[in-house]
């Protein structure tokens, strides 16, 4: 990196004349922060920027068949979840798997995929994306409403009020998905608040249980090494010590989760730690962490002069092997 403006979120990067490695095709890229996506999509069009990606598919739609751009797509690695709040008291509702599993059945996930993601995400079949090395399939989120308000009232839990906050941006349409899932929470005869948190705001108290009490979030984790135990772990590894700074993913603490990705993480033989990671997904999986979980594909657009740019597992850009051409 040769300059850097992170207030302006503008970066210069330069080859490195003595990287012991393959060579990369270009002298430098410039890397902008724009956080409008209309803004990002004209300066595409111009010729301004040569590459912008999180794109949703309205603004992917704009620019399939402009000349000289094409636009790309990619299973992503990151993994969008309405995860549960696994603060509450064991007297709570939600404290209870069978009653977390319940409501799961009142999400239509096809129609929020179809209808407001407008099919920019995969339904979660894991408990991370498949995308991931090391994911596995555990399981696939059924809608039922009927099934839903049985076992609801099987359970001695009607008439539940679910508070669901979220941080404006978290994922394309946040707002939409939280009103239909609100909606589709009315049709079993479940009442949901939503809590809407501007970027920078308190929701990183909240997350904490510092700021209120809530039952439902609205959070994305990424997959930032390419492989799933990183993400098990980061997400599903609470310890009690963590929760006691609160730095656990949303108080998830499952001793014996946590023992078993642990021995799968240190286990040497490649073959073992294969069946101890898929054995642990299950086993998180059974636990109901999420109302619902999708992965966002990636989406990108690139004028036609950038070839070999392609979405690595680590969500990132293997700059060295672009070449421009024009």
């Amino acid at each position: 990196m040769i300059e850097a403006d992170s207030g302006a979120g503008e970066y210069t990067l330069a080859r490195n004349p003595r990287y012991w490695g393959r060579p990369a095709h270009v002298d430098t890229v410039r890397v902008r922060f724009v956080p409008e996506e209309s803004s990002r999509v004209i300066a595409l069009r111009s010729g301004e920027l040569d590459v912008v990606d999180t794109l949703t598919p309205d603004s992917a739609e704009q620019l399939t068949g402009l000349p000289g751009v094409t636009v790309q797509e990619t299973s992503g690695v990151r993994i969008s979840q309405l995860f549960y709040n696994f603060r509450k008291p064991e007297d709570h509702p939600l404290a209870d798997a069978r009653v977390r599993r319940a409501l799961t059945y009142a999400i239509d996930g096809e129609a929020l995929i179809r209808d407001v993601l407008t099919g920019s995400a995969e339904a979660a079949e894991g408990v991370v994306p498949l995308a991931l090395e090391g994911a596995v399939r555990t399981g696939a989120y059924t809608y039922d409403p009927r099934k839903a308000r049985a076992q609801l009232k099987q359970l001695g839990a009607e008439g539940l009020r679910i508070r669901v906050i979220w941080e404006s941006g978290e994922f394309a349409a946040d707002n939409s998905v939280m009103e239909a899932v609100a909606d589709m929470f009315r049709d079993i005869g479940v009442r949901a608040s939503l809590l809407q948190f501007e970027p920078g705001g308190d929701i990183l108290k909240w997350r904490q249980g510092r700021g209120g009490d809530w039952d439902v979030i609205g959070n994305g984790f990424p997959g930032t090494t390419g492989q799933a135990l990183t993400s098990l772990q980061g997400m599903y590894g609470g310890t009690p010590e963590r929760e006691r700074t609160r730095d656990t993913y949303m108080g998830y603490v499952v001793p014996d989760i946590q023992r078993r990705l642990e021995d799968a993480a240190t286990e040497t033989d490649a073959a073992a730690r294969d069946r101890k990671l898929a054995g642990v997904q299950h086993a998180i999986w059974n636990t109901w962490p999420s109302l619902w979980a999708f992965a966002p594909k990636t989406l990108l657009a690139r004028r036609d002069r950038v070839h070999d740019l392609d979405l690595l597992k680590l969500n990132c850009y293997d700059l060295s092997a672009v070449r421009l051409e024009g």
